[in-house]
């Protein structure tokens, strides 16, 4: 089965019915210049849950509304999954209080407990004020949590999304590399990600790239050492941000590729939304053809 053949894609009714002042606002004085100002950050939920292991929606609705971002990638979400989430659609639910724009790309797409229930998944996704022009689910190589007695294999669960933030053309990709503390699997997941971040790219010259998302695994780690060829860090020197009660390590990124300037990041002090912290950087977008940045 093609890549492209593995897009799923979930506009939320709240999104579209965003008024058009979100996506036809006049230009402000920054946008009719040389750059365009962008706010993207990451954030693993833990499938809704706090670090105090009780589901909250309307906790972690609160944090991520608190970042005012622009474009958000999340990590463990949960889509009529179980349980633990209520059997929610907690992508579809957090756009909709936010009143953004979702794109969802499931890890695992299970057949549903009982006949006529909707599938059960759970992967990543985009959070969006700007309108998806395109969405795509790649796969990358997965030791799967699901079988007995897994091998590394292709699997779902690498989400792309379109965008063009005020005449810019952007791709957000947003991923979840493997936690066991064997980094041959990570490994094999910065190679795929390498490779299909360069063929989205020559497939849209100019656009912008971001790769957002938890690693598993500090800046030094030598299974990251690839990504760092062409993308940069753009939260070098911020706080760790795992555990979310007292982190130690910093293993969730916002990185950034060519013609993308850095303003700041930083990593909000947000204890008990998730057992992640959130990483938000300000950006901005030359409109100029990009060149290093």
């Amino acid at each position: 089965m093609s890549l492209r053949a593995r897009t799923f894609t979930q506009l939320s009714l709240a999104g579209a019915l965003l008024t058009l002042a979100v996506t036809a606002q006049p230009a402000s004085a920054a946008d009719r210049g040389h750059s365009v100002p962008l706010r993207i950050a990451t954030y693993n939920i833990h499938a809704g849950a706090g670090s105090d292991g009780v589901f909250d929606l309307d906790r972690q609705a609160a944090a991520l509304r608190a970042l005012d971002a622009d474009v958000i990638g999340l990590q463990e979400v949960d889509v009529h999954w179980g349980a633990r989430s209520q059997g929610l659609d907690v992508a579809g639910e957090l756009a909709r209080r936010l009143g953004m724009r979702v794109s969802f790309a499931p890890i695992y797409s299970l057949d549903p407990a009982a006949a006529g229930e909707p599938r059960r998944e759970y992967g990543v996704a985009v959070l969006s004020r700007f309108p998806v022009r395109s969405a795509t689910n790649h796969e990358i190589t997965r030791l799967s949590t699901q079988d007995e007695n897994p091998v590394p294999a292709p699997a779902p669960g690498f989400g792309e999304v379109t965008l063009k933030v005020r005449g810019v053309p952007v791709q957000v990709f947003v991923t979840h590399l493997d936690y066991r503390a064997d980094p041959a699997v990570r490994r094999a997941q910065v190679a795929d990600t390498r490779r299909i971040m360069a063929r989205e790219r020559a497939e849209l010259p100019g656009a912008r790239q971001f790769l957002l998302g938890d690693f598993n695994a500090e800046p030094s780690a030598p299974e990251l050492a690839p990504l760092w060829k062409e993308l940069r860090d753009a939260g070098a020197g911020t706080p760790a941000t795992y555990p979310a009660e007292a982190p130690v390590k910093r293993i969730d990124y916002v990185t950034v590729g060519e013609g993308v300037r850095v303003r700041n990041t930083r990593v909000p002090q947000e204890p008990t939304a998730s057992d992640h912290r959130p990483v938000v950087a300000d950006v901005s977008l030359p409109r100029r053809t990009p060149g290093r940045a």
